[in-house]
């Protein structure tokens, strides 16, 4: 259990029966993230709004959590592919966020990993909302992301090894 002096980071690893650079470059895809979001109507509003997002470039996001249309704009800060890249937040309702997103290749699969380090607005009291259901929320959002990337790459791999 998180308490309310943790720092929120959330640590996810996925594996993947498919090579590093198509896990990578499906991680970057403006298309494919609006895809694995539709259930919160995300789509992005400004910035890089389709294909693979590049160093340097930002995105804007629109949609709605917890009932409440939100936009948030990140910057890809670090890239190298296709080892890792790193989106951090511009602008947006979170006091921080910086997402790394690691792959590693093993075994013939990728070690896809995610970490979300963020904070949230509001003092102890956004701590609370952290430990009561932000990062709960925050770490079904990024499962659901991964299963689609996760798809995604196993699918394409096995058609082209047909």
């Amino acid at each position: 259990m998180t308490s309310l002096y943790d720092m929120p980071v959330i640590k996810l690893y996925t594996r993947i029966n498919a090579p590093i650079e198509v896990c990578f470059d499906l991680a970057r895809s403006i298309d494919l993230h609006t895809d694995s979001m539709q259930h919160t109507g995300e789509t992005a509003i400004a910035g890089k709004m389709h294909g693979l997002i590049e160093p340097g470039e930002t995105v804007t996001w629109r949609a709605k959590h917890f009932g409440i249309w939100q936009s948030l704009t990140s910057k890809i800060t670090e890239f190298d592919r296709p080892n890792y890249f790193v989106d951090e937040m511009v602008k947006g309702a979170f006091k921080r966020f910086r997402h790394e997103h690691r792959f590693e290749q093993s075994g013939g699969a990728t070690i896809m990993t995610d970490i979300f380090d963020f904070d949230a607005p509001f003092g102890f009291l956004g701590k609370i909302v952290v430990v009561l259901f932000l990062r709960k929320y925050m770490i079904q959002l990024l499962e659901r992301r991964n299963v689609e990337i996760k798809q995604t790459a196993e699918n394409q791999h096995k058609a082209l090894s047909v």
